[in-house]
């Protein structure tokens, strides 16, 4: 038998700051930048009752860890379930199992911020939101730790959860937040635009983009649903989380590709090749750059590993059992 650790997401939610989710996401894309495996999310869906259940890993070596989420959204009960393993790289044992819900936002904004880091140009001031979801809150937590912002504006259809999000943030930072009535507003002379959000069709124009713009557009991962339109990504600088995901799952450049806008050599780099110094990333002030983030197992055992560790430094979670399979595999 092998011990591991049980981890409920109320067990880690105030275990890391956003700031360090950025740090080990930062460097879960370092070592996939230099080879480190990972696949983009397989998705199994079923329309009665209507529901997805989906799965994706990564190996860290550096980090030590491996594993992944599984988790399923709707069916039945019409919510989701998180499931986070979390495996020992060396020996294989399982090290954990979290309750994945909480993480995921800080998690997947780090990973944006990530993206934001290497892409955007440095003196990057003012950021635009689209959507205000618990998503779209992870990635301006994030986001906020790696460039000074002194203008953010958030635009959502619906008034009263834009100007709520505005109202939480402009208390919490120190940049002006303040909600918009378009996204055309919130894009005017912004540095930097995130899309955090459910819609199906694009959620701007790309001729509004401003030369030296970076987008990060993480709401979207199927092939026939996409944040930005064709004429973004025709004029921007294009680097996803995984180069694999580009042509499978990301729709935002999936359907321009179909089109034939654009080729599979218009995929700039992955962000961790980019991360490493394989690839250059920003290469002039008036370039326009998008990260296409999906979500990979790369910042989920990033984090689900530092998680753990701080964990057991705090005496968190509770202790279950798993047999090996030399001891339970007998076929008895």
């Amino acid at each position: 038998m092998t011990e591991t650790l049980f981890l409920h997401s109320e067990d880690v939610t105030d275990l890391a700051t956003p700031a360090d989710y950025v740090e080990v996401v930062r460097e879960g894309y370092r070592q996939r930048g230099e080879g480190a495996p990972a696949q983009p999310r397989s998705k199994f869906f079923r329309d009665e009752p209507p529901g997805m259940l989906t799965t994706y890993a990564a190996v860290l070596p550096d980090t030590g860890a491996m594993g992944g989420y599984m988790y399923s959204a709707g069916f039945g009960a019409a919510d989701a379930w998180f499931m986070t393993p979390v495996f020992d790289a060396e020996s294989g044992a399982p090290l954990a199992l979290l309750d994945g819900a909480s993480m995921n936002p800080h998690k997947t904004g780090a990973a944006g911020a990530v993206g934001v880091d290497v892409l955007a140009r440095a003196e990057s001031d003012t950021l635009a939101i689209i959507g205000s979801g618990a998503q779209a809150r992870g990635q301006l937590r994030a986001t906020a730790t790696v460039r000074e912002f002194s203008d953010v504006r958030v635009y959502s259809p619906t008034p009263e959860n834009r100007e709520a999000f505005a109202a939480d943030f402009d208390e919490a930072l120190e940049a002006t937040v303040r909600a918009v009535d378009s996204s055309e507003a919130a894009l005017s002379g912004a540095d930097v635009v995130i899309t955090a959000t459910k819609a199906s069709e694009p959620v701007f124009d790309g001729d509004d983009l401003e030369p030296g713009t970076h987008v990060t557009a993480m709401g979207q991962y199927s092939p026939d649903k996409r944040e930005l339109d064709t004429t973004t990504i025709e004029r921007a600088t294009y680097v996803p989380d995984l180069r694999e995901r580009a042509t499978f799952d990301a729709g935002s450049f999936v359907i321009p590709l179909e089109e034939g806008a654009v080729t599979e050599d218009d995929i700039h780099a992955e962000l961790g090749e980019v991360v490493a110094g394989v690839k250059p990333g920003r290469t002039s002030d008036d370039e326009i750059t998008v990260f296409d983030s999906g979500g990979t197992g790369i910042e989920t055992v990033a984090a689900a590993y530092m998680l753990y560790e701080r964990a057991n430094e705090e005496g968190l979670g509770i202790e279950i059992e798993f047999a090996p399979a030399s001891e339970a595999l007998t076929g008895n």
